[in-house]
C-alpha cells in the first residue's frame, strides 16, 4: 500500500525519569488582560472578545518562551521569524537541541517564573504522561484537526509528522535499501541515531523501526536494541548526537532520523538522500501543548492558533513535515499544493505503536539500552 498524507500518532517516546533539579522559587502571576480577561485560563479565542482582541493581549505580554525548537527541525526556524515579524512578540529560544523530557524538567523547574516555557513540542508518552501541566485550548480551525489527533478539550493536539528514514550521504557511502545495510563493512563509524531512545522521541522510532526490520513488533522493541548492539560491535555505530553541523561537516555520514530532517539536510548537502524503509515503516505526529503556569499565556495561545492556522501549516510542510490539517487544507484548496504534491510517497504498511506498547518498549529500553552500546 502506498501511504503518504495520512497516517495515525505514534507513540514516541519512552518511559523515564525527570532529572532532579532544584525548582526555582514560585511568585503569584496577574495573568489577567487590560479587557479584564484571565489568559490563563482562556480555552479559545472567544473568551478573549475575538482574534483581535487576542493579538492585543499577546502583544502587551511581548514576549513568547518556547523550547526544544531546532531553526532546521520541521522549518521552526522561518515559523518562529515569522511569528515574530507578524505579531510584534519577541520569541525566546531556549535549549534548541533539547528533548522532550528536557522540556517538562524545565517548565517544574522554572515554575513561576518569567522564563518558563509557555508552549511544549513534545513526543507522545511524555506529553500523556504529563497533562496535568497543560492548560486546554481550542484553535480556530478546530474542526479541521481529525478528533484522533486530538484530546477532546483541547488540552494537546498533534501538529506535524513524518516517517523515520535513514539519511545518508550518497558520496560517502553505498545506497541504502534496507536497514540491515548499515551493518555492512561501507558503514564502519559511520551510522548515527538521533538521541537517546530512553529520552528522544526520534531516537526511540528509530530503534522501534530497526526492531520491526529485524523480526521485532511493536511489541517487541528487543532485536532493534539487538540490531544497534550489532553496529556498536562492528564498529558500526557512531554515540554522537547527529545535527545540521555534523552532516554538513561529514562527521555523521549516515542519521537515523525522522525523513523531513533529511530534507532539510538535502538542501545543504547536494549527495545527502533519505529512504524510508519499506520493510519497517514507522509514522508519527509530535503534542502540541500550552503550560498551564504560562508566563505570557495569552502569547501561547495566539501561537497555538499561528501553528494551526493555514500560514503556520503551510510553513510546516516547507519543512517537509506533514501538517495536521494538511487533509483538510488540500479540500479547501489553502494547502501549498507544490509542496504537498512533492511529499515522497512511502511504501508499506506503517506501524502505529499503541500506549500500552510504547510503555512496554520504553521499560525495555531503560532496561537494556545502555549494556547494548557500551
Amino acid at each position: 500500500m502506498k501511504t503518504r498524507k495520512t497516517f495515525a500518532s505514534l507513540a514516541v517516546m519512552a518511559t523515564m525519569i525527570a532529572a532532579a533539579g532544584c525548582a526555582a522559587p514560585e511568585k503569584e502571576a496577574d495573568t489577567t488582560t487590560e479587557s479584564g480577561v484571565d489568559a490563563a485560563k482562556a480555552t479559545s479565542a472567544d473568551d478573549f472578545g475575538s482574534m483581535d482582541d487576542l493579538v492585543k493581549a499577546a502583544q502587551d505580554e511581548g514576549e513568547l518562551n518556547v523550547i526544544a525548537l531546532p531553526p532546521d527541525w520541521a522549518n521552526y526556524g522561518e515559523i518562529i521569524s515569522t511569528f515574530e515579524d507578524k505579531y510584534d512578540i519577541k520569541v525566546n529560544s531556549d535549549q534548541p537541541d533539547a528533548a522532550s523530557q528536557d522540556e517538562i524538567n524545565a517548565a517544574n523547574d522554572l515554575a513561576g517564573t518569567d522564563r518558563a516555557p509557555d508552549v511544549f513540542d513534545l513526543g507522545q508518552s511524555v506529553a500523556l504522561a504529563n497533562t496535568d501541566m497543560f492548560a486546554p485550548y481550542q484553535v480556530e480551525t478546530w474542526d479541521d484537526i481529525p478528533d484522533q489527533f486530538k484530546d477532546a478539550d483541547g488540552t494537546w493536539v498533534n501538529d506535524y509528522g513524518g516517517y523515520m528514514a535513514i539519511g545518508y550521504d550518497s558520496s560517502v557511502v553505498p545506497d541504502v535499501t534496507s536497514v540491515k545495510d548499515l551493518l555492512k563493512p561501507e558503514f564502519k563509524g559511520k551510522v548515527a541515531l538521533n538521541g537517546d531512545p530512553t529520552q528522544a522521541g526520534a531516537a526511540f522510532s528509530g530503534v522501534m523501526m530497526a526492531a520491526i526490520a529485524n523480526g521485532g513488533s511493536a511489541d517487541d522493541i528487543a532485536p532493534g536494541v539487538d540490531f544497534f548492539s550489532q553496529l556498536k560491535k562492528a564498529g558500526n555505530f557512531l554515540t554522537v548526537d547527529p545535527d545540521s553541523t555534523t552532516i554538513e561537516q561529514g562527521t555523521t555520514p549516515v542519521v537515523i532520523d525522522w525523513d523531513y530532517l533529511g530534507a532539510a539536510a538535502a538542501a545543504n548537502v547536494d549527495t545527502w538522500k533519505t529512504v524510508v524503509p519499506e520493510e519497517a515503516v514507522v509514522a508519527g505526529y509530535y503534542f502540541q501543548a500550552i503550560n498551564a503556569d504560562a508566563p505570557h499565556p495569552a502569547a501561547a495561545r495566539l501561537w497555538q492558533e499561528f501553528l494551526y492556522s493555514d500560514e503556520g501549516q503551510n510553513l510546516w510542510l516547507k519543512g517537509g513535515a506533514r501538517p495536521v490539517r494538511g487533509d483538510a487544507m488540500e479540500a479547501a484548496g489553502t494547502i501549498d499544493e507544490d509542496l504537498w504534491s512533492a511529499l515522497p510517497a512511502v511504501t508499506g504498511d506503517p506501524v502505529i505503536p499503541t500506549d500500552d506498547q510504547t510503555t512496554k518498549a520504553g521499560e525495555y529500553l531503560a532496561a537494556n539500552w545502555s549494556k547494548a552500546i557500551r
